[in-house]
């Protein structure tokens, strides 16, 4: 596989793990148009902290050539002799749960408006099935005035990055691939293969690998709907849910989901893109839909339980302390997309508590940025009314909760992973 020159569109979570690995064996540039992020780059810093500042100083070039390397850029003539474009940016839901897909446009119009005869452009980013061939595709073709499956080919190879996961890194795990031509996918598939220590597997079509993507978190977001619900039921009849998920596993083909927040970029948004599909083509998705309720309204439940606790307790809602112990999405990692802690502040603040959150691995910056709210990376010494703890960071495990709350305050565990006498949890 010789004269191969890669592009990787996007080095957030998901393009910067696999430019770098690319990088190993490939000249490869790593494209975003975020100036920020690419300076802190060139300087060794990731700060999604999935690749480490050795590891990535390792591959950098500070220039052009054509080295096998990494060049991070934001200057669009630095792709323009690439053969393979790699599409690696976020697809989010908006605020009505409905398919974003303007990074994706955005970047296919980058990508176009440098594509040449024979290139082969590879979307990773979770969409529907038939998106690339039917929505990016048209504007491959528009701004490069080439013409599909005759002057460039197109693949899809769905990421299935894990973030803050260091055993399951990107070389291995297990990649699908596929090509809009047997001839592209097989390109497409050995390129992946000369990298993902894992194995692929090649589809037998774009919409196959895509339709994939999409149902793998569709799955586990209906899983943890149940269990979601199990812990409605059985905090009702004054059981413990972890207790009886434990007595249950003991089955050999239990399994083992846990009860919680659904958020992140993917279990909490890629059913959507299904059900948009889904429902495009005329049929109503009952349960994909059902297990989003379900899961978009643990939040609120979360908050029903403590104030219901405080009530109990006699405890004076207005101007009352809460600690929020945790803010990403999931433990021992940066990412605040799409948390649902957030609506476990919004809530709780409408009662007029004052609220503190303290999340040793949220940027502080990106959480004002993105959502308006104050965080800390250093635990108060305030003395609260009620403690949340919402995400289970290793940095929880050996806190002495008891010392933050009041006599008669309230401790809730959200993830069930506090040893200490609790006052209710999930």
């Amino acid at each position: 596989m010789k004269n191969i020159k890669i592009a990787v569109i996007g080095l957030g979570y998901v393009g910067l793990p696999l430019a770098r690995l690319f990088a190993t064996k490939y000249n490869v540039v790593g494209f975003d148009i975020n100036e920020k992020r690419i300076s802190q780059l060139l300087k060794g810093i990731d700060n999604t902290q999935e690749i480490e500042a050795d590891m990535l100083l390792s591959v950098l070039k500070k220039k052009p050539n054509n080295d096998i390397g990494l060049l991070c850029s934001f200057n669009i003539k630095d792709i323009k002799d690439c053969n393979y474009y790699i599409v690696t940016v976020p697809t989010p839901i908006d605020k009505n749960n409905r398919p974003n897909l303007n990074p994706l446009f955005k970047s296919s119009e980058t990508v176009g408006s440098v594509l040449k005869k024979n290139d082969i452009v590879i979307y990773e980013s979770t969409v529907y099935p038939g998106a690339t061939e039917e929505e990016c595709v048209p504007i491959l073709e528009t701004l490069s005035n080439l013409k599909f499956n005759i002057d460039f080919y197109v693949g899809y190879s769905p990421e299935r990055i894990n973030p803050g996961d260091k055993l399951h890194t990107v070389d291995k795990i297990l990649k699908v691939t596929s090509g809009s031509t047997p001839e592209t996918g097989k390109k497409i598939n050995e390129l992946y293969a000369s990298v993902i220590t894992a194995g692929t597997y090649l589809a037998p079509s774009i919409k196959v690998a895509e339709a994939a993507k999409v149902i793998e978190n569709s799955q586990r977001d209906i899983n943890i709907a149940f269990v979601n619900e199990l812990a409605k039921i059985f905090n009702l009849l004054g059981i413990d849910t972890h207790e009886v998920l434990e007595a249950a596993s003991t089955k050999w083909n239990f399994l083992p989901f846990k009860p919680g927040l659904v958020g992140g970029h993917c279990i909490g948004v890629d059913p959507y893109y299904l059900a948009q599909k889904s429902i495009a083509v005329g049929h109503h998705p009952e349960i994909i839909l059902a297990g989003r309720r379900v899961n978009d309204g643990m939040s609120l439940y979360v908050v029903s339980q403590v104030i219901k606790l405080m009530l109990q307790k006699e405890i004076a809602l207005k101007d009352s302390k809460i600690l929020i112990l945790g803010f990403t999405f999931k433990e021992n990692c940066p990412d605040v997309r799409n948390t649902k802690v957030v609506d476990i502040v919004t809530e709780i603040k409408g009662y007029g508590i004052d609220v503190t959150i303290f999340d040793p691995w949220a940027n502080p910056e990106e959480v004002e940025l993105e959502y308006g709210l104050e965080t800390t990376k250093i635990l108060p010494k305030t003395i609260f009314d009620a403690i949340i703890l919402t995400v289970a960071h290793s940095e929880f495990q050996n806190l002495d909760l008891k010392s933050l709350l009041k006599p008669i305050g309230v401790l809730y565990d959200v993830k069930g992973v506090i040893k200490q006498n609790v006052s209710g949890r999930l």
